[in-house]
């Protein structure tokens, strides 16, 4: 750790700048080790207050730590609640002004801010990367927040993410000599293939791991089956009308998804709205402000929302249809019942054999053959490519190639020299898409279950059960058996 920050200066800053005497384990453990610019990964559930376990040690440093965020309305609350507090934060993204990205590059140039926001994609962006890279830019560090992302996304929606591996070693080479950039990758859920996944992708170095427990004694998890739209929407009804007085979020797939299913309750005179990434930045605040001060009890929503929004009172969580992943599924309904207090979840699914109402069937359908058809059409985009080159230069000649680049380097049959230039190994790949397809079966089996719901949960994310754990007790499952 610097001399400038003893442990009682990091906690009068703490307490100086948000009010509290002291930190919540582990959250103290975690800032001791990126003061002392060491590697680390996190998984702490959702709202175990994790931003403050990257964010103070950026403030106590000098130099500008580099958050790498996949969703811009997360940036956006995470910077206006630096913002208001005075202290020195920004971000970058594609939707900016002009003038607001060369006034935030310039502060980024005369050291004068402590935390930069950005994706994957704008930080490896030329007009970024070119100011970034400069010798008298102190960089202090690298934190993945969600980074989850990079495993659920990296290899076809948002393919940056697989190449920010090799942004350490490129910066260190431009740096003035001594220079130490620590790597932290902060998410709420990660099984331990996941973690592997985005150690090996980070090249983290002896990484310190907290990996923190997400079952909540007070959450009750349950599945209920349908075998009709009508059965799915009368459910949700019979769901939301005993709490319509309580805060809670209604998860939908899709944009169009939300959009219908909001427009249908207000039909049914429910108080709600959509909220979607399809919205504009001030209508996504606004709904955001809204629920949070309860002008607006709940809200139907994709998953765009709840990253970063802090409420600790949600009393209920609604899956108006299943997640794909069970990473996504227990991030989302663990933003109910933060404050310890009983809150519920529950899953609407259609009926498992998908022959009297096939819609969850033929969504997971669609969402497997469109990956199969990246996959190939990715395949045969990489018989065309040469061994070595740019990927600014190839995606000029080829569509999709950045794709195809990631999916070699998932397969490990690439490597980054540094962010953008590539090299090709004459080796067989190692992994393919039954990675996506095994994460949407692990997904199944959970609705499946038999079991306590907890306990599945807790065994597919690699904690070892103590034999005190057999059952919960208040999942669907627990109460059917009792």
């Amino acid at each position: 750790m610097e001399a400038s920050t003893d442990w009682q200066q990091v906690k009068a800053s703490f307490k100086k700048i948000w009010g509290y005497d002291d930190f919540r384990p582990p959250q103290g453990e975690i800032i001791k080790s990126l003061l002392d610019k060491k590697d680390a990964l996190i998984v702490m559930p959702t709202g175990g207050g994790k931003s403050i376990c990257f964010q103070l040690p950026a403030l106590l440093q000098t130099g500008l730590t580099l958050i790498i965020s996949p969703l811009v309305a997360l940036m956006e609350n995470q910077v206006q609640e630096l913002q208001e507090l005075q202290l020195p934060a920004a971000l970058i993204h594609s939707q900016l002004m002009p003038q607001q990205r060369r006034k935030t590059l310039s502060l980024v140039q005369q050291n004068q801010l402590r935390l930069l926001y950005l994706s994957p994609e704008t930080l490896l962006s030329s007009p970024v990367w070119s100011v970034i890279s400069q010798p008298t830019v102190k960089i202090n560090g690298l934190i993945l927040d969600e980074a989850h992302c990079l495993v659920q996304w990296g290899d076809t929606f948002r393919p940056a993410y697989r190449r920010l591996g090799a942004i350490r070693s490129t910066l260190l080479k431009l740096k003035p000599k001594g220079t130490k950039i620590a790597i932290a990758a902060f998410t709420a859920t990660a099984d331990p293939d996941a973690q592997d996944t985005i150690k090996q992708v980070l090249q983290l170095q002896k990484p310190q791991q907290f990996l923190l427990s997400p079952y909540r004694s007070n959450l009750e998890l349950n599945i209920k089956t349908v075998c009709t739209p009508r059965g799915r929407q009368q459910q949700l009804i019979q769901f939301i009308q005993p709490r319509k007085n309580q805060t809670g979020l209604i998860y939908a797939r899709t944009r169009k998804d939300c959009e219908q299913l909001a427009q249908w309750l207000q039909t049914e005179n429910y108080s709600t709205v959509a909220y979607h990434a399809g919205l504009s930045s001030e209508e996504r605040r606004k709904i955001e402000k809204d629920w949070l001060q309860e002008k607006i009890k709940f809200v139907v929503c994709s998953s765009a929302f709840g990253m970063g929004i802090n409420k600790s009172n949600v009393r209920w969580v609604c899956h108006f249809q299943a997640p794909f992943l069970l990473s996504e599924y227990i991030q989302e309904v663990g933003r109910a019942g933060r404050d310890g207090k009983p809150a519920i979840a529950l899953t609407i699914i259609s009926e498992l054999t998908g022959f009297f109402y096939p819609e969850d069937k033929q969504r997971q359908k669609y969402l497997i053959e469109n990956l199969e058809k990246q996959y190939q059409s990715a395949n045969q985009l990489i018989k065309k490519l040469p061994a070595t080159g740019n990927i600014e230069t190839l995606s000029e000649q080829f569509k999709n190639s950045a794709i195809a680049l990631s999916i070699l380097h998932a397969q490990g049959r690439l490597i980054w020299h540094n962010p953008f230039d590539y090299e090709i190994l004459s080796k067989p790949a190692k992994l393919n898409q039954d990675q996506n397809s095994k994460a949407i079966q692990q997904m199944n089996q959970y609705l499946k279950t038999r079991d306590c719901r907890w306990k599945f949960l807790l065994q597919s994310f690699g904690f070892n059960l103590d034999n005190q754990f057999k059952r919960c007790g208040h999942c669907d499952r627990c109460k059917s058996s009792r």
